[in-house]
């Protein structure tokens, strides 16, 4: 048992369900500051200091650079109230320290091909919303003993929230800031200036909720912000570029216009293939393949599997003198395609064409076959936004499945309206 004190609740499920032995893992859920972060480095000490002597904990984050910004200064604090000297104190770079003869690991999950191989006995999912599925799925086939899993509910559906949290044998815990008794007057005092409405009126009907009397004037009410990191809601961003679409279970047969886009993606990033279906104002899209392609062979194999002897539109070069590296790859792709037999075209972009390509697609109702990936992207592909003001630019992120079906789009409907 944990000695008796004021415990975080997210420290106390984490010990709770480990040493009840009824579960493979468990999901940290919750707010900003709920100190879900903080209760796991807590727990990795309560694991190395009682419990283990020789274990293996594996930290995985979106990218190892990533740590540096979070991971890095939480053990820096926290160490050191237990007695313990920082790995991290006067180092830059830590890939892997010793905690009582237990080996932590800081992995980052860019490179996807680390995790086939790599076994431990408990793993930790920092951000877990930010890692791909694959990374989870090779870890925890991998993990001997314990695997937990924290996250901001920040998207409105993810692949955790059906695959994983939905799980008899994995636990679950949602906890907000107010949870956390160590948190700061001005931590507190900023999430609170979320609010939108009076705190009074929480549990009351939307209608009938006043205005916080001084966030709204003061400007710094935000909903999204609030229900995200205030009340620890899935929530979708504000500024999607494509909020209202109809997920359906399989793609509509005897649609007259059916095309195929590509985004072409190497090691790190995807290449995705989407079929796309056109019938009267309506938008049909499907994913059909979304993994790195390393070499033009993986691609064309994909490429044949999928989309056969149909016409594919891929990435290109945009017209520029000097393409970029990226561009030149994504070119060279399609030229090991065509020697291959396959009919892949490069899409023409021009500048203005990524606005353009959305307009068009907007023209329509937009169905989409439901899968994780697809969800994933259309709760999170948005405008970008600087210093609070939203600009009519799309984020380059969470894009590769909508890129492929705006280039084949844009390429299909201006042949069509040339002909």
């Amino acid at each position: 048992m944990i000695e008796e004190r004021i415990i975080n609740p997210n420290l106390q499920h984490l010990h709770d369900v480990h040493s009840s032995g009824n579960y493979v893992g468990t999901l940290l859920e919750g707010s900003s500051r709920s100190a879900k972060t903080w209760s796991s480095v807590d727990f990795i000490v309560y694991l190395a200091s009682v419990i283990e002597t020789d274990s293996t904990i594996n930290i995985i984050k979106e990218t190892y650079n990533s740590f540096k910004t979070t991971l890095y200064d939480d053990f820096n604090r926290r160490l050191p109230m237990y007695g313990i000297s920082s790995p991290f104190a006067d180092r830059q770079e830590v890939k892997t320290f010793k905690l009582f003869g237990n080996k932590i690991n800081l992995l980052g999950a860019e490179n996807e091909s680390v995790f086939s191989g790599a076994g431990c006995d408990y793993a930790y999912f920092n951000e877990m919303l930010d890692i791909s599925k694959n990374v989870f799925d090779d870890t925890e086939q991998r993990c001997r003993k314990f695997w937990w899993g924290d996250y901001n509910p920040k998207f409105t559906d993810h692949w955790v929230y059906d695959k994983v949290a939905l799980r008899k044998n994995v636990g679950f815990i949602k906890t907000t800031f107010l949870d956390n008794p160590y948190l700061s007057v001005n931590e507190r005092n900023k999430i609170l200036s979320y609010e939108p409405t009076h705190p009074d009126d929480r549990d009351l009907p939307e209608e009938e909720r006043r205005p916080h009397p001084t966030n709204i004037t003061e400007g710094t009410a935000d909903d999204y912000r609030w229900n995200v990191f205030g009340l620890g809601l899935r929530c979708a961003p504000e500024g999607l570029i494509f909020q209202y679409v109809n997920w359906i279970k399989e793609f509509p047969k005897d649609i007259e216009k059916v095309y195929y886009g590509s985004d072409i993606g190497y090691t790190n990033s995807p290449s995705t293939i989407v079929k796309v279906g056109l019938e009267g104002r309506n938008l049909y899209l499907q994913s059909l393949y979304n993994y790195p392609t390393p070499t033009p062979e993986d691609y064309i194999t994909a490429v044949q599997k999928f989309v056969g002897k149909n016409n594919l539109v891929a990435d290109s070069a945009d017209g520029k003198k000097k393409a970029s590296a990226t561009q030149q790859g994504a070119l060279g792709y399609i030229t090991e395609c065509r020697r291959a037999g396959l009919k892949v075209f490069p899409v023409h972009k021009f500048n203005g064409s990524i606005n353009y390509g959305i307009s068009l697609m907007k023209k329509y109702k937009i169905h989409i076959v439901d899968s994780p990936d697809f969800r994933k992207e259309q709760g999170a592909y948005r405008w970008r936004e600087v210093n609070g003001i939203k600009l009519d630019e799309p984020l380059d992120d969470f894009n590769h499945l909508w890129d492929a079906a705006r280039y084949a789009v844009l390429f299909n409907l201006i042949r069509d309206k040339g002909k």
